[in-house]
């Protein structure tokens, strides 16, 4: 083949592969291309980037035996060029292979082979990277020349480059896309202010807009990781079960390498099948929180920056679920304290007034009896007044608690005219939650025996492992009947409400003349 004829085929294959910015039409395109100036007669290309898988991207002219089936004996199995390119020997177009393909369909005689019986076939390369192989051939045609083989090599080359060119080009289409179904994800996601309602909301937007078949968030726990929720064929489900870090062992090797680890057990309880899992540990700082994890067969570079960008969000709003947490609880501290301020400021101060003024009216005038007994009914009745609102003052505003629970309970049963005998068992800084509802529990408890127990003696006993708290409250005084009361009780409901919101038991024990106990148990 002359140096003229040469030029004039990459010039022609060239132009073909500037035309087209999509794959598969470009392959078609420049086969035909190359076999018309060549004068050969039939060709195929397959592309393969992983072992033992391929695709047959573009074909021209397939023999009957190899086109039947809608060209499933090109689909599937392997021959002797793919088998050479997977182990790394095919580096250099090869003058002729003898086509298992072919061959097979001779020996089973499973169709017309139309005498083609051997094929050229040259590695597609470019920038160090193999993209699959080109195989041209012609009936009866048995060798190709040097010259031959070095047009091939220099088509294959131009056509690697194009492959090359394209990837690149359709990466960064789908890192724009990525990104901005990403900014759709980051939008929508602020309107939850729960975190629960946050995570469960990402994960499920995440699996809907980059159609990944599985995504899940793990939150980190110091015995068992909980699986917060799933995204899985279609659908969300808020799990909330914890799972074993032998069992999690692919996914936690995922996060640790920072690349993708083949899910080979069966017995993985989310996804049967095998598959690869891709995760990323979701920090707030240096605090490890949990991992947000995705199932998928094909994950490219640009996929791994997006489920990134995603985990760093969520650290990002998570934090901020927890600042508004501690927004709103200072926020409600600091109106309870108003409140308590101004009912000190004025309420109580009118009582006073008022309780004084009553006194130095008996004192200072000669009045009928009746009217004196007025006078005495104001003052104890404002003086009652006043111990009460000493009380609710204190409940809106628990002077004394940084102090220590036991502490504060102790002061507080003081304060109504109980003699409490104090008792704790272990140590841990409780959190602020836990420490404020079992105050608050404890102030019920405490008020209902001043009101109602007939005696001053209670117990307190506060006892603290590494799990949970329990805080137990016993007098000896008259006791109730649980069966007539039941939960209508306003106090009592509550106090079972507070403790079933931190995960929580509280029971109460009494009988008529037995006295009562009250104990709750909050895990930390």
């Amino acid at each position: 083949m002359g140096d003229e004829r040469e030029l004039y085929t990459l010039k022609t294959i060239a132009e073909t592969l500037n035309r087209s910015t999509d794959l598969k039409p470009m392959l078609q395109a420049v086969l035909e291309d190359l076999l018309s100036v060549t004068g050969l007669n039939t060709g195929w290309i397959f592309l393969s980037t992983d072992k033992n898988k391929f695709t047959c991207e573009a074909d021209v002219r397939l023999p009957a035996a190899l086109a039947q089936d809608e060209k499933e004996p090109m689909c599937k199995g392997t021959c002797w060029c793919l088998n050479k390119y997977w182990d790394g020997r095919l580096n250099q177009a090869v003058n002729i292979i003898e086509c298992k393909r072919l061959e097979d369909a001779v020996h089973f005689k499973t169709g017309d082979t139309e005498g083609l019986t051997h094929h050229a076939t040259v590695p597609l390369t470019a920038a160090g990277e193999s993209f699959g192989v080109l195989n041209v051939g012609s009936p009866g045609k048995e060798s190709f020349s040097n010259d031959e083989l070095t047009l091939l090599e220099s088509v294959a080359f131009q056509i690697g480059t194009a492959i090359k060119r394209i990837q690149l080009y359709q990466d960064e289409q789908n890192r724009a896309e990525n990104y901005l179904k990403l900014e759709t994800l980051t939008r929508e996601s602020w309107r939850h202010e729960c975190a629960d309602d946050l995570i469960s909301a990402i994960v499920h937007r995440t699996g809907e807009l980059f159609n990944w078949p599985l995504v899940g968030y793990f939150s980190k726990n110091k015995l068992n990781d909980v699986l917060h929720s799933i995204y899985k064929n279609g659908k969300l489900s808020v799990v909330n079960e914890a799972y074993s870090k032998e069992t999690l062992q692919e996914i936690n090797e995922a996060v640790q390498n920072e690349k993708p680890v083949a899910l080979k057990k069966n017995t993985f309880p989310l996804h049967p099948k095998p598959s690869n899992i891709h995760a990323i540990e979701v920090k707030i700082r240096d605090e490890h929180i949990g991992i947000l994890f995705v199932f998928e067969e094909s994950f490219s570079k640009s996929d791994r920056e997006i489920l990134r960008a995603v985990a760093d969000h969520l650290a990002l709003a998570i934090e901020q679920s927890r600042v508004n947490e501690k927004r709103q609880e200072l926020i409600l501290s600091e109106e309870r304290n108003r409140l308590a301020r101004d009912l000190h400021d004025s309420v109580s101060q009118k009582l006073f007034s008022l309780s004084m003024t009553a006194r130095g009216a008996r004192n200072i005038l000669t009045m009928p009896n009746a009217l004196s007994d007025a006078l005495q009914d104001i003052q104890q009745l404002s003086q009652e007044a006043m111990q009460e609102m000493r009380t609710l003052i204190w409940q809106l505003r628990p002077v004394g608690i940084e102090a220590g629970l036991m502490t504060s309970l102790k002061t507080y049963a003081i304060g109504l005219g109980l003699s409490p005998t104090c008792d704790v068992s272990g140590f841990k800084l409780l959190p602020r939650p836990i420490e404020e509802a079992l105050f608050r529990i404890g102030q019920e408890s405490l008020n209902n025996i001043h009101k109602h127990a007939g005696v001053d003696e209670v117990s307190l006993y506060l006892q603290i492992t590494e799990k949970e708290v329990c805080l137990t409250i016993f007098d000896k005084g008259s006791g109730f009947n649980q069966d007539a009361v039941g939960d209508f009780n306003l106090g009592l409901r509550g106090m079972k409400e507070r403790a079933s919101l931190l995960g929580g038991t509280l029971s109460i024990d009494s009988k008529r003349k037995n006295g009562t106990k009250v104990q709750v148990r909050l895990p930390i």
